[in-house]
C-alpha cells in the first residue's frame, strides 16, 4: 500500500460514524449491507449514510453494487488488510517477539 492509500483510508476512519459504519460492515461480511439498513442501524440519517459510505468509498474502504432497488455495502478486506500491513509492517525494529502481542490478539478473530 501506498502511502497516500493509507492516509485516505485512515482519514476515512478518522470519523465516529464512518468507524462504526466500517466495523459494521465487517461483521456482516461476506454478504454486506443494504445503505438503508445500515443507517437505520446505526440510526443516521439516508442522506447522511450517503455522504460516510461515499468517503468510505473513496477511502478504497467499502465496495458496493446494485441488486433491483438498493445498493449493497460490503467492507473490502483486501483493502483492510493491506492497510493494517502497511501500519505494521516494519514492527518492532525487526524484533518480531516484540509484535507477538498484537499477532496473539488478531489470530483468534480471524
Amino acid at each position: 500500500m501506498e502511502i497516500d492509500s493509507a492516509i485516505s483510508a485512515l482519514g476515512a476512519l478518522a470519523q465516529g460514524t464512518r468507524l462504526d459504519v466500517f466495523r459494521l460492515l465487517v461483521r456482516h461480511e461476506p454478504d454486506g449491507m443494504a445503505a438503508g439498513e445500515i443507517a437505520r442501524q446505526l440510526r443516521v440519517p439516508q442522506n447522511t449514510m450517503s455522504a460516510h459510505l461515499g468517503i468510505l468509498a473513496r477511502g478504497g474502504l467499502v465496495r458496493s453494487e446494485r441488486h433491483s432497488r438498493s445498493i449493497v455495502y460490503r467492507a473490502d478486506l483486501d483493502a483492510l488488510r493491506a492497510l493494517t500491513l502497511f501500519l505494521v509492517k516494519d514492527c518492532c525494529a525487526g524484533s518480531p517477539e516484540l509484535c507477538a502481542p498484537l499477532i496473539a490478539e488478531l489470530t483468534p478473530c480471524c
